[in-house]
């Protein structure tokens, strides 16, 4: 049986610019099983489908203890790395990010996913105060013996119209990958980057793997791996469709033709 300092190694080899690694995101243990099943390499909660599941909306409104007793379920159900959308750590502090993870982990996950929006407000900590938390979190992971990996997720592209997206966006994401690197983060998050050419300079301007996430119109993966990305993710695609489906389902039971 692999230790969970084995699994968080493995996950992060599993990265590999131009070789992207498939995340299709899942959030219970029931889904992972599915998705496991399918063929992956790896597990990926996502913070929405997984607090929708339960019956909150997204933003941390899940509690803390109800995602950490949920991730652990999906951990003992696959034998495969498991990351966590951990939001904002559900902390502003560095305290209290650090003590935060170090509760996460002992879930058995191997990494996480870190953002630098100001949880509930339409605002970003600004790029020192970030890698301020994201060194906190590696700080937690260090004092467990876990080099579990931290994807450092920038929300200035999910904040804006993908019309108005631009290289003064692009070079402060560029900045931002840098300091989060070299506070500690594996992998650099870009959700809501559809450009292939903004995708390219900011795969070529990290030495971090770069994740982009397939939201409808977003290139295909072919393109993404030609472009150099290193993880594509489905966030909360896979959720709304199997709901989708599940409500059509539903309507045709109860409401029959004929």
């Amino acid at each position: 049986m692999t230790t969970q300092a084995q699994r968080a190694e493995t996950f992060t080899a599993l990265h590999k610019k131009g070789d992207p690694v498939i995340l299709y995101n899942i959030w219970d243990a029931g889904s992972a099983g599915a998705v496991r099943d399918a063929g992956a390499q790896a597990i990926a909660t996502g913070s929405a489908p997984v607090a929708m599941a339960q019956g909150f909306g997204d933003g941390q409104n899940i509690p803390i203890d109800v995602a950490l007793d949920n991730v652990r379920r999906i951990v003992e159900a696959v034998d495969i790395p498991v990351t966590l959308d951990f939001e904002g750590a559900y902390a502003e502090d560095v305290l209290g990010v650090a003590t935060n993870v170090k509760r996460a982990l002992e879930t058995g996950v191997v990494g996480f996913n870190f953002e630098d929006q100001v949880v509930g407000t339409k605002d970003l900590y600004d790029t020192e105060t970030q890698a301020a938390r994201v060194a906190a979190m590696r700080e937690g992971c260090d004092a467990l013996g876990v080099p579990a990996f931290i994807n450092a997720r920038t929300d200035i592209f999910l904040k804006a119209h993908p019309d108005t997206h631009n290289n003064e966006m692009l070079d402060d994401a560029i900045a931002r990958a840098k300091a989060y690197a070299d506070a500690g983060a594996s992998g650099f998050f870009a959700p809501g980057l559809k450009d292939e050419t903004l995708i390219s300079r900011l795969c070529d301007a990290t030495e971090l793997p770069v994740n982009i996430i397939a939201l409808p119109g977003t290139p295909d993966t072919p393109t993404l791996a030609k472009l150099g990305v290193g993880r594509i993710s489905y966030g909360p695609v896979p959720y709304r469709q199997m709901i989708a489906w599940l409500q059509d389902k539903a309507s045709e039971a109860l409401h029959p033709q004929g």
